[in-house]
């Protein structure tokens, strides 16, 4: 069964479907040592992430949501992703049940409203079209992404380890008040 992946616009960005022709790009900002220092993870290699960007295209005709590229307006590359996953990391029934928030950014895009432009709106979509509790991971030092999962009702759940680093687990069970 084929899905149609909505494109949403706001006032800055564009969410839409990824396109082949956006993975050269996609794997640049996956192998970018900045970008991988908040998420607790080395650079990924470009295998890893080709199997990234079929699971974010996979996800969308499985469970009907995934992941969007992220287009700045005025820009033609791909400047990040956000949207929802699940990422089944073995955190508990409190965590892994739930589709899991995500959003990232090339560095030249970050701490300039981006971000939380665009998770906002996928979060809304979300709010509309799913509904339900999401979950997210944020490393306790990207203050970032701390602000951007607070804006968008987050709430910590309890401290978790990936790949030997600190993360904080957030929840959050609808749309804030």
């Amino acid at each position: 069964m084929a899905r149609n992946i909505p494109t949403i616009n706001t006032p800055s960005v564009t969410l839409r479907g990824m396109r082949a022709e956006d993975f050269t790009r996609f794997a640049e900002i996956w192998a970018t040592p900045e970008v991988m220092s908040h998420i607790r993870s080395q650079p990924w290699s470009r295998a890893r992430s080709w199997d990234s960007f079929l699971r974010n295209a996979g996800h969308w005709q499985i469970t009907g949501f995934g992941q969007w590229g992220i287009q700045i307006h005025g820009h033609k590359a791909l400047a990040g992703q956000t949207g929802f996953f699940y990422g089944s990391r073995g955190f508990g029934e409190d965590f892994d049940p739930y589709p899991e928030a995500g959003w990232v950014l090339a560095p030249e895009h970050q701490n300039q409203g981006y971000g939380r432009d665009a998770a906002g709106a996928a979060h809304d979509w979300f709010d509309r079209i799913v509904a339900g509790r999401t979950v997210c991971v944020v490393s306790p030092d990207n203050e970032g992404s701390l602000r951007v999962a607070e804006k968008l009702g987050y709430q910590p759940l309890r401290d978790a380890v990936i790949d030997g680093g600190a993360v904080l687990l957030m929840t959050r069970k609808g749309p804030p008040v």
